[in-house]
């Protein structure tokens, strides 16, 4: 039997390259997935379809964090219970702190860390009813202080530890587990975008700094999310895992 048959789960930023990888990964084990992306996503539903049957697409802006809980609450409702969160979804950008407006800086908040906050404020009623539950927020490699160019990304990502903690003291009474992944560099599309004009550089810093000396690919960090959301992990909340190859 599959580890996660019968379980619906709901991953934020899910057309992306981390989160098309959890949600191959989530749904090769049974778990009926809906991935959730810009409403602008071009053809998202085809997108959706193609990571397996029964694959859904919910189309919503994280930035309007009201109409983030309203569609999540309301997908919760049809779906019967979200019982798999994960807050994969991420806007990053790299440029000096100065460089930065004020909106820019928001802007990161919010999609990044309270986007995360109202989607559990949508699910948690229904997980809090039938005492189980698994929560995902993704941090970040770089709140180890050792990047340059995102202290918004940066911000957020602290953040998002702390609404692990938080979440992990509240909801554990109620048998809802809630823990943290934070990624190292992963081998992305993102990458690839802030880096076009020094990637082979940029791939050496990498390896450089790791203690294995090859790439995290996003079958790695689905991995870890897998195990995060299985039985496996039963007794595991308020941490976050590093998958960083021995930074």
């Amino acid at each position: 039997m599959a580890t996660l048959e019968g379980k619906t789960a709901l991953i934020t930023g899910g057309l992306g390259t981390l989160g098309r990888a959890q949600a191959l990964r989530l749904h090769a084990e049974g778990a009926a997935v809906i991935v959730l992306d810009r409403p602008d996503m071009e053809d998202g539903a085809r997108k959706a379809g193609e990571l397996g049957a029964g694959v859904r697409f919910l189309g919503c802006d994280l930035n309007d964090l009201q109409r983030t809980e309203k569609v999540i609450g309301e997908e919760a409702e049809r779906s019967g219970g979200i019982d798999i969160l994960v807050n994969n979804a991420a806007l990053i950008i790299n440029k000096p702190f100065e460089a930065f407006s004020l909106a820019e800086y928001e802007d990161q908040i919010r999609v990044n860390s309270s986007a995360a906050f109202a989607a559990v404020r949508a699910i948690a009623p229904s997980m809090k009813e039938r005492r189980s539950g698994k929560i995902v927020n993704f941090t970040s490699i770089t709140l180890n202080g050792q990047w340059d160019g995102y202290v918004p990304y940066v911000a957020s990502k602290g953040a998002m530890l702390g609404l692990t903690k938080g979440l992990a003291r509240e909801l554990g009474p109620y048998g809802i587990n809630v823990n943290a992944v934070s990624p190292g560099a992963v081998v992305s599309e993102a990458e690839e975008r802030v880096f076009a004009d020094r990637l082979q550089q940029y791939n050496d810093w990498i390896l450089d700094r790791q203690c294995l000396k090859k790439r995290i690919e996003p079958d790695h960090v689905a991995s870890l999310v897998l195990f995060l959301v299985s039985a496996a992990s039963d007794m595991i909340s308020g941490q976050n895992f590093a998958i960083d190859g021995g930074w």
